[in-house]
């Protein structure tokens, strides 16, 4: 009855880090709006050019911002920091639910993300997207993160540059501080997987703007393949001293007594 009472009680918020997302991001606002359990939706204005932070506000979010564009990873934190402050000490954290600020009225279809989460099956939640119609990629950055994840941790997720993601509080604080870039995605769930945290795939029935096959979107991809190699050597390294580390250290000899 207790765990039912919590679970009734749990609250989650939705973080929309955006830039230039003016004519997308009030209708994924609403549609965010209508999510159950959720009860904060919060867009990150990372330093867009647009009128972003306006028409998120009027859409029903409560809106920070970024003076100048800092990237995804600064969004997120910002957000789980603003997320933080509106906690209430008496009541569990928010579960944070991070989604893209071009889902449009797609966005309400994250919400299977959040029940493994709110029942206490997995720690972390990731969204299957369905085939992106204008999708120019050859699967290239996808198969590098895939690999690296399973390399790193034993499991083989199916999308592991999904950036729709539910997870707990205390998973995201053991996650921080996030990677960089494109790589933010690859270094969390790697981070997580190895201390243990449980992760699972749900597939969302999603629809957002791919990146397709001019200069523009091959450009995309090549940001997202080195910052995917950033965050996965970063880790090899991290590992490889702390196995040196951990060799090295001397055990302790017991005194001898006479």
């Amino acid at each position: 009855m207790r765990a039912a009472a919590q679970r009734a009680r749990q609250r989650v918020a939705v973080i929309i880090p955006a830039k230039d997302e003016s004519r997308r991001i009030a209708a994924t606002v609403r549609s965010a709006r209508a999510i159950p359990f959720v009860d904060l939706v919060l867009v990150v204005d990372d330093g867009s050019e647009d009128n972003t932070q306006h028409v998120a506000r009027e859409a029903g979010a409560v809106v920070v911002r970024h003076s100048h564009n800092r990237g995804k990873a600064a969004a997120m934190e910002t957000g789980a920091a603003v997320v933080a402050m509106r906690d209430a000490p008496d009541r569990a954290p928010r579960i944070l639910l991070f989604i893209d600020g071009d889902l449009g009225e797609t966005a309400v279809n994250t919400a299977p993300l959040v029940p493994p989460v709110v029942e206490g099956h997995a720690d972390l939640s990731i969204a299957l997207l369905p085939p992106q119609p204008g999708a120019g990629g050859r699967g290239i950055v996808v198969g590098a993160a895939r690999r690296a994840i399973a390399s790193m941790t034993g499991w083989t997720p199916t999308q592991p540059l999904s950036g729709m993601r539910c997870l707990t509080r205390e998973a995201f604080e053991a996650a921080t501080p996030l990677a960089r870039g494109w790589g933010v995605e690859t270094g969390m769930t790697i981070d997580l997987l190895r201390q243990g945290f449980r992760v699972v795939e749900v597939p969302c029935e999603l629809r957002h703007r791919p990146s397709g096959t001019d200069l523009k979107g091959q450009m995309h991809r090549a940001a997202q393949y080195r910052d995917v190699q950033l965050a996965v050597n970063a880790r090899r390294v991290r590992s490889a001293a702390s196995s040196v580390k951990h060799a090295v250290t001397p055990t302790k000899t017991p005194p001898t007594h006479r």
